[in-house]
């Protein structure tokens, strides 16, 4: 029995264009992983929308459909890739260079990632100050060269026939910069486009241009994208989703995971230290202080909204909480994270946790991309417009109303997204009380 009629979702006819400012290892792992799959050479692991099951009503009810066959998605045949980057490198010549893939798997899927050539990107050096590239806009103002990203969204639609779009942020993390005066209406921002203001970034510029040609946007950076009064009055103008901010893989994602656990069991934490080393390209940023302000914030928050220490203040109100990042070039993309943890029990009683977290940063990213570019589709159809929070489990700083507080709990993330998919479909939402079982 459902409580609520179903929403009304238009259907997934016709190929999705998926757009991507950055054409580095994320963009390029994420491509070759979607190709790889295609043509059953590796399997879509770490992708909700690939393989996890929905549970819809009781549990002795035994439906767990695949979340891909209860909602309508797009199907990854209907992908069409479209990239900016500083760089003139195409996907397979960029893929061979991130060096995060087997070059034998990159020789199989070769074909396809050859054909995605880069648009010249919008950049600014003063946001992102440790790399330059020649594959670059030139215009006069800020509002020109949104103009110009509109235009390549329009050719790319000509060129490929698709029916659909979602923009996707893949770039560099940009320096740490918080809401100005600019970002306060859209009818300000647009100004400071036209008047070249400096407290405009690169990727809202990105954002602007998507909203405006009727795109879904996605920030899996730390920048300050999307998440401006500005532009969420664009985006609800236009009838958008929109979602962020940078995308939870290695560290953050076990500190999610792990925090939660403790905090359920009312232990008390005096300490939790985060060290990271990595040599990719986004190590590099990152080695600017700037740069690493932006993903510093976004690490940071985490801890403190789930053990909410302004309730707890015996066992999380001291708490010492310090992230370091190291670009360390030999390391490549496969990047070390280091977690020490000083945690307390009963009668206070010291103990200690520790983890060795030696992941692929783009190998934990590439399913993230699929399935919030698959989501975010899903939402557009579905006339959902705005934050989509029930995506927070895809991001380490979440998006969120201005009145409530984000919430970091991955396993709280998941039930909010399976009950959304459940709410779209008319099913009954779970509450996990259980008590019906033992009437």
């Amino acid at each position: 029995m459902t409580t609520q009629p179903p929403v009304r979702i238009a259907p997934a006819d016709g190929k999705l264009g998926v757009l991507l400012p950055g054409l580095g290892a994320v963009s390029t792992t994420f491509i070759a992983g979607v190709e790889a799959v295609k043509s059953g050479l590796a399997a879509p692991i770490g992708s909700l929308t690939q393989l996890a099951t929905v549970r819809l009503g009781k549990r002795n009810e035994g439906r767990t459909p695949l979340i891909r066959d209860f909602v309508p998605l797009a199907a990854l045949h209907d992908l069409e890739f479209g990239a900016w980057d500083i760089y003139e490198d195409n996907a397979y010549e960029a893929a061979r260079k991130a060096a995060v893939l087997d070059p034998a798997l990159i020789e199989r899927v070769r074909q396809p990632l050859e054909k995605i050539h880069p648009m010249e990107a919008v950049f600014d050096r003063s946001y992102v100050r440790r790399i330059i590239g020649p594959n670059v806009k030139e215009a006069r103002t800020k509002m020109e060269k949104a103009a110009i990203l509109m235009d390549d969204i329009r050719q790319f639609r000509e060129r490929t026939g698709v029916a659909r779009c979602v923009m996707v942020w893949c770039g560099s993390t940009e320096v740490f910069h918080r809401p100005s005066a600019v970002h306060q209406s859209l009818k300000a921002f647009e100004s400071g486009l036209a008047a070249n203001d400096p407290d405009i970034a690169p990727s809202q510029i990105y954002a602007y241009a998507a909203l405006k040609s009727g795109i879904p946007y996605a920030n899996g950076a730390p920048n300050l994208s999307v998440d401006t009064p500005a532009l969420l009055e664009l985006a609800r103008d236009m009838n958008l989703p929109v979602c962020g901010k940078d995308f939870k893989t290695g560290q953050t994602l076990m500190k999610t995971m792990i925090a939660p656990g403790l905090k359920a069991r009312m232990l008390g934490m005096t300490g939790w230290f985060s060290t990271n080393i990595l040599g990719n390209r986004d190590g590099e940023v990152l080695d600017d202080p700037g740069s690493f302000k932006s993903k510093e914030e976004t690490k940071l928050s985490v801890l403190d909204q789930i053990l909410q220490p302004q309730l707890y203040p015996q066992l999380y109100g001291n708490l010492f909480h310090s992230v370091r990042i190291n670009y360390y070039p030999p390391r490549g993309d496969a990047k070390e994270g280091w977690d020490n943890i000083d945690i307390f029990g009963w009668l206070g009683y010291p103990m200690q946790i520790k983890i060795n977290f030696l992941c692929r940063d783009s190998i934990l990213a590439a399913p993230l991309v699929l399935d919030l570019v698959l989501f975010l589709d899903l939402a557009h159809r579905a006339g959902m417009r705005g934050i989509q929070e029930w995506l927070s489990f895809y991001f380490k700083a979440p998006m969120h109303a201005p009145d409530i507080y984000p919430e970091h709990d991955i396993f709280i993330q998941l039930m909010k997204l399976k009950n959304t998919l459940r709410w779209m479909r008319g099913e009954d939402l779970i509450t996990h009380l259980g008590l019906e079982y033992y009437d």
